[in-house]
């Protein structure tokens, strides 16, 4: 996975190279493998629970289907030539 590709220099030059990417892999998901720090660096919008997953999705959609936008006459220009 990840871990094994970011240090892959620090587990080939190890003597155990298995054991150092089991350690580096464990690292890595301790660090990176939840969602609250995906958000934190502004990969995810939210973190919503699985309880809350239908009513936001009903309220979505249901302002999505009011919504209008006005679409310009035209999109180019016809200069003469």
């Amino acid at each position: 996975g990840a871990a094994r590709i970011v240090h892959r220099r620090e587990i080939a030059a190890s003597k155990d190279p298995a054991a150092t990417e089991r350690e580096k892999t464990a690292e890595y998901e301790a660090i990176f493998d939840n969602p609250f720090q995906a958000a934190s660096r502004g990969f995810l919008d939210d973190v919503i629970e699985a309880s809350r997953t239908r009513p936001l999705l009903i309220r979505s959609l249901d302002l999505l289907r009011t919504k209008h936008q006005d679409q310009p006459v035209r999109k180019h220009g016809n200069i003469p030539l």
